[in-house]
């Protein structure tokens, strides 16, 4: 996530007349946005469990989960770690509670897996991100019982580039995401750790929760027998990996990788695969800035420059049902505001195109986008905030449509 105050903004040239606007290949899709909820503080994130119950459950970046029941935030929150994050600056944080899945049975099981920012001391040491396991409350559905279970704790260098996505995929496995340990230009080591097999960090991790506690490593996953390489890595080479998702249809994992300087990008993310961060950002060499080495990595499907956007969010395949056209459009956005949605071709390379509302006077595409979201029923939504911080009570969420 990239959250930047206007100064900062001007501070890293995202304006300069250097960054020219690409152009998107395909015709701008019309649609329309309907208000869901309003008056949340610092919304990060969704996520919907497949209970039958149709509700919407909210990250607050404080630490605090809300549920949109019938069109209506429920006033207590599901569930309240304000208490165990570390400090978050008023004006601007990476840090926070930043993701929430739902165990797939969560129907029978209840379990849900949460991630946030907790202290952390000693050198070299910002915080520690912290993966852990709840469960909802035996005699209220819209409650968690507060006893928490640690899954994993990731030391984290610097206060920003911190991932926090969290992922089921079909196979039952919990997917997780992981920045490069932050600061700029990811300056740890002598490769980065982007390139580093023996981090976590830069990475997106694959892990078993169904078995041994706290959790079990997939036999598969792809450098189990490394003993340079951590076994939980299921891919690497990522700068931050702010949201991913899977196509519920086909099973394709898109990710939006946040850019350093100059280019933002959207991956498929595949087993073993490196994905060439800090060595290219998107398609581009950076360090080396020139003559780079680009064997073994994987370039993007699409990326775009910072005279089109300044953050990518990354966003989801359309498979709803309440809008048919939609469907097979990947649908994403960027911090600043805009959405774009990705059409695979016939000789299998993905084109862009501009997603515009249709009527500015009723929705709030001008707000800043912090993420995006699914039902449990494949209709997609904006996370969105007006003003900065990580404590702002001007928080909205629209649904995409026709």
């Amino acid at each position: 996530m990239k959250t930047f105050s206007f100064l900062v903004l001007l501070s890293v040239g995202v304006f300069s007349s250097s960054f020219l606007p690409q152009q998107s290949s395909l015709p701008p899709l019309k649609v329309k946005l309907t208000q869901v909820a309003r008056g949340l503080t610092s919304p990060v994130g969704m996520a919907a469990p497949r209970d039958g119950s149709n509700r919407l459950f909210v990250i607050e970046q404080g630490g605090k989960i809300k549920i949109i029941k019938n069109g209506t935030v429920i006033s207590t929150p599901f569930l309240t770690v304000t208490d165990k994050l570390d400090g978050l600056n008023i004006a601007y944080s990476e840090k926070g509670l930043l993701g929430l899945a739902f165990h797939p049975d969560y129907k029978t099981n209840g379990r849900f897996f949460i991630y946030y920012s907790a202290p952390a001391s000693g050198k070299g040491i910002d915080h520690k991100s912290v993966v852990a396991e709840y469960k909802v409350s035996a005699t209220n559905p819209d409650v968690a019982d507060t006893k928490e279970t640690i899954i994993m704790e990731i030391i984290q260098p610097e206060s920003n580039h911190n991932g926090g996505c969290l992922v089921f995929g079909k196979d039952g496995y919990l997917y997780i995401g992981l920045g490069d340990g932050g600061g700029a230009g990811d300056k740890h080591g002598t490769t980065g750790n982007g390139q580093n097999l023996n981090t976590w960090l830069g990475k997106i991790l694959r892990i078993d929760v169904n078995g041994k506690k706290p959790y079990a490593v997939p036999a598969d996953n792809p450098f189990v027998n490394r003993s340079n390489a951590k076994p939980e890595i299921y891919a690497y080479g990522l700068r931050n990996p702010w949201r991913f998702s899977f196509d519920r249809s086909t099973g394709t994992l898109f990710c939006g990788d946040v850019g350093q300087d100059e280019w933002e990008e959207i991956d498929i993310v595949e087993k073993g695969k490196n994905y060439g961060w800090r060595t290219m950002e998107g398609t581009h060499c950076y360090n080396p800035s020139t003559n780079c080495n680009t064997k073994g990595l994987t370039m993007p499907i699409d990326e775009y420059s910072h005279g089109t956007g300044i953050s990518i969010c990354g966003g989801h395949m359309y498979r709803g049902k309440m809008f048919p056209s939609l469907n097979n459009h990947y649908i994403f956005s960027d911090w600043s505001g805009k959405v774009f949605y990705l059409e695979q071709q016939p000789d299998k390379t993905w084109k862009r195109g501009e997603v515009i509302a249709d009527d500015n006077k009723s929705n709030d595409m001008g707000s800043k986008i912090n993420s995006m979201g699914e039902d449990s029923n494949g209709e997609i939504y904006l996370i969105t905030q007006k003003l900065f911080g990580p404590k702002s009570p001007t928080g909205a969420v629209y649904r995409i449509g026709l």
